[in-house]
């Protein structure tokens, strides 16, 4: 009895818990709206801190940063909301206002050659749609495989069998898609700077040489992390060393 008691008194706190975030999320809203933007920030965070995040939510924050003038934690919260939401046009948008707001324009070298092709294919799903894939033309191929083995004509063990080896061909390339996408994906780990202006070490030390200046807003990309201090990388490819509390990571 204790137990259903118990199992109750949760639910009925869970229930309550959503009204309250229901009731937070509309008063936030509505400060929104009557342009009461930092009442309406402190509603959205506060959610947001409770762990009830969406691609959404992150999106209303960065509209109160932006419309507050405030420009890393405006871009840092639409790339928070592009990380869920990768296709959404409104936050897209958005942030590329949010980004015109920036002092830095570094230019974009973009990756060429085989390699690119590869990762615009693998890009192209998720690692867990890739290996759903993989599941699913493993089922095909025993189809064709049982198929081929109970065919009573030369061209149908012919049609099968040809489908058999396309099949296996197709898991080992919806596998390896799978593999590499989850490897790129542990591997991005992209950052805001919050530093109104900070200087880039070619060393992970104050006294080592001057690379660049980066301002607010600019993101880098993390690669390393040693004391202090986090190797990153620009989007024009230039590695430096820049002080661990001058960024914020996305995904963290």
């Amino acid at each position: 009895m204790k137990k259903y008691i118990l199992l109750f008194l949760l639910a009925f706190q869970f229930v309550l818990a959503n009204e309250s975030i229901d009731a937070i999320f509309k008063k936030a809203n509505d400060s929104y709206n009557k342009e009461s933007y930092e009442e309406a920030l402190i509603g959205f965070e506060k959610i947001a801190k409770a762990g009830n995040v969406s691609a959404d939510l992150y999106f209303n924050i960065g509209n109160c940063y932006y419309k507050l003038g405030k420009i890393a934690p405006s871009i840092y919260n639409y790339e928070k909301a592009l990380l869920l939401n990768p296709d959404d046009e409104a936050i897209q948008t958005n942030l590329s206002f949010a980004q015109k707001m920036r002092i830095d324009d570094i230019k974009i070298v973009p990756e060429v050659g085989f390699k690119r092709l590869v990762k615009d294919f693998t890009a192209k799903s998720h690692y867990d749609g890739w290996a759903w894939s993989a599941v699913g033309i493993a089922f095909l191929s025993l189809l064709a495989f049982l198929g081929y083995y109970f065919g009573n004509t030369v061209l149908m063990k012919r049609l099968f069998f040809t489908l058999f080896l396309l099949s296996l061909i197709g898991i080992g390339v919806t596998v390896f898609s799978a593999f590499l996408q989850k490897k790129y994906d542990a591997n991005y780990n992209p950052a805001i700077v919050f530093a109104e202006a900070t200087t880039l070490k070619s060393e992970p030390k104050n006294s080592s040489e001057d690379v660049v200046t980066l301002h607010e807003g600019t993101k880098v990309l993390v690669l390393e992390t040693l004391g202090n201090w986090k190797q990153v990388e620009l989007s024009d490819k230039t590695k430096a060393w820049i002080a661990k509390d001058a960024i914020k990571e996305l995904k963290k």
